[in-house]
C-alpha cells in the first residue's frame, strides 16, 4: 500500500512537471520597469484634440492610430501627429490588423509602413490584432501576427510591440510569440493584481487600464494607459519612405457591428458614405443593423491637397470620400466648401472630382455672394419637419437636393436649404 502510494505521488509529480513545461505560462505579469508614464491612445473617434490642454493635464505619451487593413488611413493621423509633436509628447503609432492570410499580413505591414513614412516615432510600433476571423485557428493567428511584425520591423527598422487583451495573451497568442515581442496589455481595472494572473508574457511595457478615461482637451471618452520606459525606441529617427502595396483581392476591411453602432457612425469612422456601405452589402433597411453583422468596407482616406493661386486648396476626391469628412480633415466647415464650389448634390461626389477647400482664416470668402444654408439630417428627422422649420415646401427640398425617395433620408445626409 505504501509503495503504491509512492508511485501515485511520483506519477503526479511527473505529470505536473510535464504540464508546466508544455504550457510555459507565467503566473504573474509585472511592469517592465519601475519608472512609468501616463499615456492615451487616440484615433478619429476622438475628433480634434486640444493637445496643449492634454499636455497640461500630465499626459506624456500619445499612441496614434495610423491605419487599418490596406486602404484605411486614419483621417486625423496628420493632425494628431503634428500637434502631439509640437506639444512635446512621446508619440507612437498603431495599426489595426484585419488580415486572414500571411500574404495579407505582409501587405498590411507594408501599408502601415507607407502611411508613417517620414514620421519620427518615439515609441515601438504596435500591432492591434484583436478581432479574428472565426475560421482561423490559433496557429494561423500566430503565423499571421509573426508575418506582420517581422515584415514591419524589416521595412521600418523600428522596434515593434503586440497589443492584446488578457484572454488573448493567455489563450490565443503563443508562448513563442511572447518571447520574441513585448506586450501592451488591455486590462481594465486594477492592473496591480496582474501579479497574480497567468499569461504567456511575464512583463508588460504598457497597460491600457480604461476605455472610459476623461482628459482635458478631449471631448468624450479616451483610452488611458500606463507605459514603462521600455516602450520607447532605442533610437529616434525618421521612418524610411515605403511605397504602398498594390491593391489585391481580399484586401477589403470587414467590420463586425457592435452594440450601439449605426451605419452613420460606421461610415464616419471609415470616411465613406452610408450609401456606400448600403450598396456594397445589399442592406435592405439602413436603419436596421444588429450586433455581429459583418459589413465589407472599401475606403480610401488619403487627404492630400495642392494649393492654388487663390490661397485655396485643390482636393482630388478619392473613392469612399464624402464632403463631411473632407471638411473635417481640412479643419473647415462643410458650408464653406459648398459656398466656393458649384456642387448640385452634396451627397453625390465622385473619384477624381476637384474640389476647392478654403484655407483656414479665409472660410468666409466665397466665389459668390450667395450664402448657402445647409442642414445635416439627424436621427428621427423627416422632410416635412425640416421643410416646415425653414419655411419651404417638401417638393422644393426634393427638387433642390435631387431626392429620389422623399420618405428615405438618413442621419448624416446633407440637405441644401437655399
Amino acid at each position: 500500500m505504501n509503495i503504491c502510494y509512492k508511485k501515485i505521488v511520483f506519477f503526479l509529480l511527473v505529470f505536473t512537471i510535464v504540464f508546466v513545461m508544455n504550457n510555459k505560462v507565467s503566473y504573474c505579469i509585472v511592469a517592465g520597469s519601475q519608472k512609468q508614464y501616463d499615456g492615451i491612445d487616440v484615433s478619429n473617434w476622438q475628433g480634434y484634440i486640444n493637445y496643449k490642454k492634454v499636455k497640461e493635464s500630465g499626459i506624456d505619451v500619445v499612441y496614434i492610430k495610423a491605419s487599418e487593413g490596406t486602404t484605411f488611413k486614419d483621417p486625423y493621423l496628420e493632425y494628431n501627429y503634428k500637434n502631439a509633436k509640437e506639444n512635446g509628447f512621446k508619440v507612437g503609432f498603431y495599426h489595426y490588423l484585419t488580415a486572414t492570410t500571411v500574404k495579407q499580413a505582409q501587405n498590411q505591414a507594408q501599408f502601415f509602413a507607407s502611411v508613417i513614412s517620414g514620421k519620427i516615432p518615439d515609441c515601438k510600433l504596435a500591432m492591434d490584432f484583436e478581432e479574428f476571423n472565426k475560421g482561423l485557428s490559433n496557429n494561423e493567428i500566430n503565423e499571421i501576427s509573426v508575418a506582420f511584425l517581422k515584415k514591419l520591423k524589416e521595412l521600418t527598422q523600428k522596434e515593434v510591440i503586440v497589443y492584446s487583451n488578457l484572454y488573448h495573451s493567455q489563450r490565443i497568442f503563443s508562448y513563442e510569440l511572447a518571447k520574441k515581442y513585448p506586450l501592451w496589455l488591455a486590462y481594465y481595472g486594477n492592473y496591480d493584481i496582474l501579479r497574480d494572473v497567468n499569461s504567456n508574457w511575464d512583463v508588460w511595457e504598457g497597460v491600457q487600464y480604461t476605455s472610459k478615461g476623461t482628459v482635458p482637451g478631449i471631448d468624450g471618452y479616451v483610452d488611458k494607459n500606463k507605459f514603462t520606459e521600455k516602450i520607447f525606441v532605442c533610437e529616434e529617427s525618421k521612418c524610411p519612405d515605403i511605397k504602398e502595396p498594390e491593391a489585391g483581392d481580399g484586401e477589403a476591411i470587414y467590420y463586425t457591428v457592435k452594440r450601439g453602432d449605426t451605419l452613420w457612425n460606421i461610415a464616419n469612422k471609415y470616411g465613406i458614405t452610408v450609401q456606400n456601405i448600403v450598396e456594397l452589402n445589399g442592406i435592405p433597411n439602413p436603419n436596421l443593423i444588429y450586433p455581429g453583422q459583418v459589413f465589407k468596407i472599401l475606403s480610401s482616406s488619403s487627404y492630400e491637397s495642392e494649393t492654388n493661386e487663390m490661397g485655396h486648396y485643390i482636393y482630388t476626391v478619392k473613392r469612399g470620400d464624402n464632403l463631411w469628412n473632407i471638411a473635417k480633415a481640412h479643419g473647415v466647415t462643410l458650408q464653406s466648401i459648398l459656398e466656393i464650389n458649384i456642387i448640385k448634390n452634396p451627397n453625390l461626389i465622385y473619384p477624381g472630382q476637384k474640389i476647392r477647400i478654403p484655407s483656414r482664416g479665409n472660410e468666409g470668402l466665397s466665389s459668390n455672394n450667395n450664402k448657402v444654408i445647409i442642414y445635416i439630417v439627424k436621427k428621427g428627422d423627416c422632410l416635412w419637419r425640416i421643410a416646415r422649420y425653414y419655411g419651404v415646401t417638401v417638393r422644393y427640398l426634393v427638387d433642390l437636393n435631387e431626392i429620389k425617395n422623399p420618405r428615405l433620408i438618413y442621419p448624416g445626409q446633407v440637405l441644401i436649404i437655399r
